[in-house]
């Protein structure tokens, strides 16, 4: 199983951990990552230019075309993104044209057949939760942990097709593979407060509280993610106050535990 390993920008210049983790962890399971030239995924000039936004993503799906691989990304915020971007080149003939003419520039091509996936699905239902289960030598048998699915991986759903948006599953069955308890939470479907920070940041702090007292009320040791964004607004937030923090963990740094991994792999101190 071989894909072409899509990071986006926030990775590796913000979260470094879900790179090192993300890479342990599929490496150990038989998954092989090829890193490809890519530009960024467009999503910053999204709202400001919609031609601009396309052809960015566009050009990382020529990329991955050439190369002959479907993409992965650990980012939900590219992954909801490079998927809107086949949907509206599919949707948009006159777009589809001005982007081909683009990509003929650079000698590349809209490729035919790419599919963009996020890690949870890829973990989940191309890996298998069997296979996941059968490689897990240290179960985190007893820790109670709760998901927090964010919002670019589930909505639109008929775009992202990542799981049922108002009843997704996927979360909780990747973190009892790994041996620990998924809780249930009022909040688990509501946003982490990340996407209004900058324009309201009171409104941005009191949706982070809202999730991590409810995470907290709900009896969670651990809180889990699987989006940069996400984890790094939980952390943040957390470390600007004076209680004591909800420890905040990337899926990938929590499946590596249950498979053994040494923390440093994983990007654990």
């Amino acid at each position: 199983m071989k894909y072409a390993l899509f990071l986006g920008c926030k990775i590796p210049a913000s979260v470094p951990a879900y790179e090192l983790s993300t890479r342990a962890v599929l490496g150990r399971l038989g998954v092989t990552l090829v890193d490809l030239p890519f530009n960024c995924c467009g999503y910053p000039v999204r709202s400001l230019d919609r031609e601009a936004f396309v052809f960015a993503a566009a050009r990382n799906l020529a990329l991955a075309g050439a190369a002959g691989l479907d993409v992965l990304t650990p980012c939900k915020c590219c992954f909801g993104n490079l998927r809107h971007a086949q949907r509206f080149l599919d949707e948009d003939p006159a777009l589809r044209q001005r982007v081909e003419t683009a990509l003929a520039a650079e000698r590349l091509a809209l490729p035919a057949g790419v599919t963009v996936e996020h890690l949870l699905p890829v973990l989940a239902r191309k890996v298998g939760l069997a296979a996941i289960a059968a490689a897990v030598t240290a179960p985190r048998t007893g820790l109670r942990v709760v998901a927090h699915y964010g919002c670019h991986a589930l909505r639109p759903s008929d775009v992202t097709r990542f799981d049922h948006p108002l009843a997704p599953t996927i979360f909780e069955d990747l973190v009892r593979v790994t041996g620990a308890t998924p809780v249930e939470w009022p909040r688990r479907l509501d946003c982490c407060g990340e996407p209004v920070h900058d324009a309201n940041p009171s409104l941005s702090d009191r949706l982070t509280q809202a999730k991590v007292d409810d995470a907290r009320e709900s009896g969670a040791e651990v809180l889990a993610t699987a989006c940069p964004y996400c984890q790094m607004r939980f952390t943040e937030f957390q470390a600007a106050g004076s209680a004591a923090p909800l420890p905040v963990l990337l899926y990938p740094q929590l499946l590596g535990q249950a498979l053994g991994l040494a923390p440093r792999t994983l990007g654990l101190s």
